[in-house]
């Protein structure tokens, strides 16, 4: 029997956007194309916020004759100053932000662990540390927008399996001390991603800004494509087969684009929504659901997660308000 994909329905896919502001990092290619594409038809303006600026200009050229608008910025997430560059361009010509996608994402496949600038283990700080202190820096633009969303991608291999959950290493996120494992710290990262989005939404209930963790399935995006020569040449090898039970990138979208967009999204906020999968180790997984209860604890544990956002403050260079509003109440 086929596999069911998750698909917006015809309302959500008709709301005139015209009027909102959204960006989507990693918008170039993939996923983040698509997501891009579609606000764009619904007559959004969407800020592209890329590695490589020429990349996302030869993209958006597939946008003529859409409903909305678009520009191209430049948005390096491995590097924070670069992080801090964009917010303060965008905030100087933007004063709303509807919604904002979190989408680019790496995994280092290589067995060397690589760092960025910043001392950070370049996966987690591509698809974690680089959308935290973005979204930080631009909560109060989201707020003042507000109804607003952020949406920040993970995985399935978040999940892990039942006998195999991925969790924190809180005390040693960058891999100063343990043996690297590219896989490990992918998986790490994604449920750092779970995590966040969980703690924000708490932290913003009475903000009416909604917060999503997105599994978009099984891309056939060039996610992945920068490995080493041998898994290059698997991943070709398996291209025919994994058609049957992949995505197109407009399919894998899909989930991005109802957090982003459908009138029940916000009454999940912080909770974590999956397009079906075959790959989750947990059968009961594999329909998806929006949303989805995932099946690894660690993922879940809001001890965890405030603790991760704590320190995360600390990492990029952030006060932490929370920190600030225990100082004040000490002090009286």
């Amino acid at each position: 029997m086929p596999r069911k994909r998750l698909a917006i329905d015809e309302a959500t896919r008709s709301k005139d956007l015209a009027g909102t502001t959204y960006i989507v990092t990693g918008a170039n290619s993939g996923v983040g194309l698509e997501t891009t594409r579609q606000l764009v038809t619904q007559g959004a303006h969407v800020v592209m916020a890329c590695r490589r600026v020429e990349a996302g200009a030869e993209a958006s050229r597939s946008f003529s004759g859409l409903a909305g608008t678009h520009e191209v910025m430049r948005l390096d997430l491995a590097d924070l100053h670069s992080v801090r560059e964009f917010e303060a361009a965008f905030t100087a010509e933007h004063d709303r932000l509807d919604g904002f996608v979190c989408n680019a994402g790496m995994v280092n496949m290589r067995r060397d662990l690589e760092r960025t600038t910043d001392g950070f283990e370049s996966t987690i700080a591509v698809s974690y540390f680089g959308h935290f202190l973005l979204t930080e820096l631009l909560l109060d633009t989201l707020k003042a927008t507000a109804p607003s969303r952020m949406a920040i991608l993970s995985s399935v291999v978040h999940a892990g399996s039942p006998k195999n959950r991925p969790q924190l290493v809180l005390d040693d996120l960058n891999y100063e001390r343990r043996d690297f494992s590219g896989m490990r710290a992918y998986c790490e990262a994604k449920v750092a991603t779970v995590l966040y989005a969980a703690e924000l939404a708490q932290r913003l209930e009475s903000t009416d800004v909604s917060t999503f963790s997105v599994h978009p399935g099984w891309a056939r995006s060039n996610f992945g494509s920068g490995g080493p020569l041998p898994m290059r040449i698997a991943m070709a090898i398996m291209r025919p087969l994994s058609r049957l039970v992949s995505d197109s990138n407009t399919e894998s979208a899909q989930t991005t684009l109802h957090c982003l967009l459908s009138d029940d999204a916000p009454r999940h906020s912080g909770a974590y929504f999956s397009q079906s999968s075959v790959l989750y180790r947990d059968k009961e997984c594999r329909a998806g659901g929006w949303p989805m209860e995932t099946p690894n604890p660690n993922a879940k544990n809001m001890d965890t997660a405030r603790q991760l956002v704590a320190l995360s403050y600390d990492l990029v260079g952030l006060d932490n308000p929370s920190s600030a509003n225990r100082g004040d109440q000490v002090s009286e």
